[in-house]
């Protein structure tokens, strides 16, 4: 009986393999044009970013159990890639699938390594996987013998949609695909603006830079003592403060956007945070009232409000508030302001 299993006591078969969508190409050294490389070895492509894999069967063919140790070697750096099979026992007719999976940095191609590289950036590469063994009874010490191994080449090429669009005979070779990346690259910043272009144009997630730009096209007139967010959201809502200028609701809405107090919907006037009275009377009629007894001679304020706003005093600019009050009143009306504290109702 043998004490070492031979290289034809383990069949190792590929089951799954992320194949290269195109075929790959080199600079022949013979008369400078690209030429197809050798496929003799199975071929995986690696996209930045992403993990690819390859799937090998690996079945005992011997009559004895087996020991077996897996590692994969090549030209690649040892961190791309990993095996889930270290090391197994496997029967005689069993099998076991592996799994190697590979990944790349994302950023591959924006290392400074690149920028500093004269001869090129490695896009090739190569890779064996290789398989050790011993019968379990006669396990030693020593390091186990190889049984058998699979190579396989490694392409690190970037993802381009653009070859889609291409017709079919274009798209089966790859230096069309490298050479369209650079161009998605180089349009990428512009399709990324035009596919988020209604972010531009809120006042909400626009860039401050285009604020100015933004508050010209609604007729807006900035104020410069206000934070860069409420700055935002007197600009998102300027139409609906000119629709209502000069009414209660036009001023209270104002006056929230200024101020962040509530709106208070649901209370009444009184109780609001941001409360606008009017007083109203009745007035002289002529054949009911009585100078001196219900109508007094030159004593009421006709067209005259008050705003009270229910918060600390401290918290406020009483100017501002002024100048929003001034600028959403007509003309004829005036008006009393008063800000009261919570401990004050």
């Amino acid at each position: 009986m043998a004490l070492v299993p031979d290289q034809q006591s383990v069949l190792l078969d590929i089951v799954s393999i992320d194949f290269p969508e195109t075929e790959p190409a080199q600079l022949s050294e013979f008369n400078g044009t690209f030429s197809e490389l050798d496929r003799r070895s199975p071929a995986i492509q690696l996209i930045p970013g992403e993990t690819s894999q390859i799937v090998i069967d690996l079945e005992n063919l011997d009559t004895q159990p087996l020991h077996l140790t897996c590692s994969l070697s090549g030209n690649f750096p040892h961190h791309w890639g990993r095996s889930e099979f270290p090391e197994a026992v496997l029967s005689p007719g069993e099998r076991r699938s592996v799994v190697l999976s590979f990944g790349v940095d994302r950023n591959f191609f924006e290392t400074e390594e690149l920028s500093m590289n004269t001869e090129g950036l490695q896009l090739n590469y190569s890779g064996r996987f290789n398989v050790y063994g011993s019968y379990v009874n006669n396990q030693s010490d020593t390091n186990e013998p190889l049984l058998e191994f699979i190579e396989f080449d490694l392409f690190v090429r970037p993802r381009s949609p653009y070859i889609n669009l291409l017709p079919q005979i274009y798209r089966e070779i790859d230096l069309v695909g490298r050479f369209l990346k650079i161009i998605e690259t180089t349009l990428d910043p512009d399709l990324q603006i035009f596919g988020h272009l209604w972010a531009y144009l809120d006042p909400l997630t626009a860039p401050e830079s285009m604020l100015p730009f933004l508050a010209h096209w609604v007729g807006w007139q900035n104020i410069p003592t206000l934070s860069l967010q409420q700055q935002r959201r007197l600009i998102r809502h300027a139409l609906e403060i000119y629709r209502a200028s000069g009414t209660r609701r036009g001023l209270r809405f104002y006056l929230h956007l200024v101020t962040g107090l509530p709106l208070d919907e649901d209370l009444p006037e009184a109780s609001k945070h941001i409360s606008i009275l009017e007083n109203f009377t009745q007035g002289a009629v002529m054949g009911s009232s009585y100078l001196g007894i219900d109508t007094i001679l030159g004593g009421g304020k006709p067209f005259h409000f008050q705003v009270r706003l229910l918060c600390d005093p401290d918290t406020i600019d009483e100017k501002l508030v002024r100048t929003v009050i001034e600028a959403q009143t007509p003309a004829f009306c005036t008006y009393d302001l008063k800000i009261d504290s919570d401990n004050n109702i």
